[in-house]
């Protein structure tokens, strides 16, 4: 089996230089944003470019990838202008994905703020289903540190709306979000719990994407701060029987960790191969 691990890549200067990045990194995966993620903005992908991408991720062997959307986006949200801001945004996100040959668009549910619970869920699922999305690209819905009214943290929160939604939608899982959730990794007997638990409350069929991250808060803190792979508190016993479990082998992993005490993406990639035996 291939073990596909890559990390979030820069667009900066045209997007087929997130592959040039993914080389430096020596990942075969990975991710981007398409736009600034602070700010309501359209893709501004040239045919050229995309071309490129396509082209040299093939050649490279670098894939899938994934975009990452917007922060502003808010499927919970109960405010109409919100609602509709975020399902523009998504749009232009999927179709992004299909010019680029990307496989999926990943997203956070958002925050209900005081819709309740149920209702957030129920507004995610129905503006997920005002999306048109393209044959050969998948919405992955991104498990959350849960803090506040932020849904998502909770594996019965993405099952319910993978259930409620009629797109064929699948789960992207963090990590360090699931951790600060409250799902110890830190042990192999944590991460059997865990992903155990995945599997029947979701189903590890609808698993696409992990984004590898160590946390620097503890579990069930709500907080999501990244840290390097095997330094944090779900640490390195904890991380390594993760990435070795059966369950993850054909799952494609992407770091979303600190570039911080010298330490990049690429030392964090290898750290993940050197585990990954």
């Amino acid at each position: 089996m291939t073990l596909r691990v890559g990390a979030h890549a820069s667009i900066a200067g045209g997007v087929h230089n997130a592959v040039d990045e993914q080389r430096e990194y020596e990942g075969n995966c990975g991710q981007i944003f398409s736009h600034s993620p602070q700010v309501w903005q359209n893709p501004n992908i040239g045919e050229e470019e995309a071309e490129q991408f396509r082209e040299e991720s093939a050649a490279d062997d670098i894939g899938p990838w994934v975009i990452h959307s917007s922060y502003l986006v808010n499927l919970c949200t109960p405010k109409d202008d919100l609602r509709g801001k975020s399902i523009d945004s998504m749009q232009k996100e999927v179709d992004a994905a299909d010019k680029l040959g990307i496989d999926y668009v990943n997203v956070h549910l958002g925050a209900h703020t005081g819709a309740g619970v149920e209702q957030g869920l129920s507004n995610a699922a129905s503006a997920l289903d005002e999306l048109d999305i393209p044959e050969g690209v998948t919405v992955l819905v991104e498990s959350d540190a849960g803090s506040g009214t932020k849904l998502g943290g909770d594996f019965e929160h993405l099952r319910e709306v993978l259930a409620a939604s009629s797109q064929t939608l699948e789960i992207c899982l963090d990590t360090a979000h699931m951790f600060a959730a409250g799902y110890d990794l830190s042990t192999p007997a944590g991460v059997e719990e865990t992903i155990a638990e995945f599997d029947d409350v979701v189903g590890l069929d609808r698993l696409a994407c992990v984004h590898l991250n160590d946390s620097k808060h503890e579990c069930g803190s709500n907080k999501d701060e990244h840290a390097h792979i095997g330094e944090g508190l779900i640490g390195e016993e904890g991380m390594k029987a993760f990435v070795n479990h059966d369950a993850i082998q054909d799952v494609p992993l992407v770091l979303e960790t600190p570039t911080e005490n010298g330490k990049s993406f690429a030392w964090n990639i290898d750290r993940v191969k050197e585990l990954r035996k």
